[in-house]
Formats: structure tokens, sequence, C-alpha cells
């Protein structure tokens, strides 16, 4: 599944979120990083993060999977002189040479019996990794139109993305998987939530980055789109309202597994 986003790269980099400044604020703030450090990026799409972190002077080198995407990031990041490779995380040859090892919206395609590993190899003594996942989450207060497509979702034989209905804040924390590594410490875990209008067009567009959504039969993304169509075409506005939320989870690496 992890492979699908490559067939839509062009609609990735339109249609998928930027995150919050406050998040890579933040993250600096926990490592002590400064400009001039060295972040490989694990599985970057199009770039959308790695371009905050290539703004804040990081030298970036990026490892991402698909062919396309690798190729729209290089494009985007050219002024920025970040390197990107095509290939798999799991098989990056790199040993103890970054001081930043981080994944945004990555970190949970990649194979769980090594990743730990892999990023420990990469990383110098003293450095850290860190990851996060834009995901759905659903204030109480929130656009109605979610659970009245949960019903055509439903019709379908189709799960919505995500796991089931977190609050802002309230999105899976994994310190005890991270810690049970034996490899990292985690220092920091927080939690940042953002809200986006979408026209149905957008929004659309959107969830046709999604892998579950890729992977539809042609009937089923009809019927699901013509639905978005036909509910934002009852409103006013034209649009929906999505909520956004990120946990980033930043651990500094171990000396010696533990």
């Amino acid at each position: 599944m992890r492979e699908t986003f490559d067939t839509v790269a062009a609609h990735y980099d339109r249609a998928r979120p930027e995150y919050p400044a406050a998040l890579f604020d933040d993250l600096l703030d926990v490592t002590g990083f400064v400009p001039g450090a060295r972040a490989l990026e694990v599985g970057c799409a199009t770039g959308k993060a790695t371009r905050r972190f290539a703004e804040r002077g990081f030298r970036v080198t990026c490892v991402e999977l698909g062919a396309a995407l690798a190729e729209a990031a290089r494009a985007n990041l050219a002024e920025y002189g970040v390197e990107v490779l095509h290939g798999r995380f799991e098989d990056f040859p790199g040993v103890g040479s970054f001081d930043l090892v981080y994944a945004a919206t990555a970190w949970h395609w990649v194979d769980p019996a090594i990743r730990y590993q892999r990023a420990w190899q990469a990383l110098r003594p003293g450095g850290h990794l860190a990851f996060w996942s834009a995901l759905h989450v659903f204030p109480d207060d929130g656009d109605p139109i979610f659970g009245q497509l949960q019903r055509v979702y439903d019709e379908i034989g189709e799960a919505q993305p995500g796991e089931g209905r977190p609050r802002p804040g309230e999105l899976p924390e994994h310190r005890a998987e991270i810690e049970a590594s034996g490899l990292f410490t985690v220092q920091a875990v927080r939690h940042y939530d953002w809200e986006m209008e979408y026209t149905a067009d957008q929004y659309i567009e959107l969830i046709s980055t999604f892998s579950g959504h890729i992977a539809m039969a042609d009937w089923q993304r009809d019927r699901l789109y013509g639905e978005v169509r036909r509910l934002l075409g009852q409103r006013p506005s034209g649009t929906l309202l999505r909520h956004w939320g990120a946990a980033l989870h930043v651990a500094r690496r171990r000396d010696r597994p533990g």
C-alpha cells in the first residue's frame, strides 16, 4: 500500500496539508539543533516538511520510495540543495553521520521490525529521532458532514482513513513503543491541531491521495465522490471544514542499546 502514493504525486503536492510552524519550532527547541545540522528524512514525498527544515538552515538528505515523488521533491527543493535519494529507508546505508532522523506522515510505513534500528544506526551519538503524522481529528463541534459520509463508506464496504474518531489532543502516542526499542529515550510528545476549508473538488483531490481511496474500485470512488459533491452542493458556502491533528514524538539516541 505504501507504494500507491507514487501514482498520485501531482495531486499529493497540491492537496496534502502543510504542517504547523509551531511543530518545527518545538522540535528544534527540544533538540537544540542549530543551522548546519544534518537531517535525514524518511519518506519525503514531494518535500512539504523538507522545505521547512531546509529553510531553517538544515542540510537535508531524503530517502523516498516512490520514483515520481522523489522527482517532484527534487524539483520542489532544488533551490535548497537538498539531496533526494530514491529507495527504501530500510536499505539506507548511512551510519552515524546524522544529527536528526525524522519522518512526516511516513514512519508508520517503515518496517516496524527494523525501523528503530535503522534510525539508531544513521544517527551520531546524541542524535535524535522525530516523527509525526497529519491525521483527521474530530472536535465535538466539528463539521457534521463526516458522520453523513460514514454511511457511504459503510455502504461501499470501506473505512474512512485513520483510527476511529479521535478528538484534538487525543491521537495515539507511541512512547511505549519507542522505549521498548531499547535504542531511544523519549524526550517529548506534543500535540497540534488546525483546520482547513475545502471545496468539493479540493476535498476529493485530498482523499484521492489516501492509500485506501487509491485502492478503491471505480464504482466505490464514484459513489463516494458523488456524495461529497451532492452534500456540499446543498451548502451556501459549498465547503467543508476538516480538522487536522499531529502528535510530534521526539526521542534521543541512546549511546548503547538498552
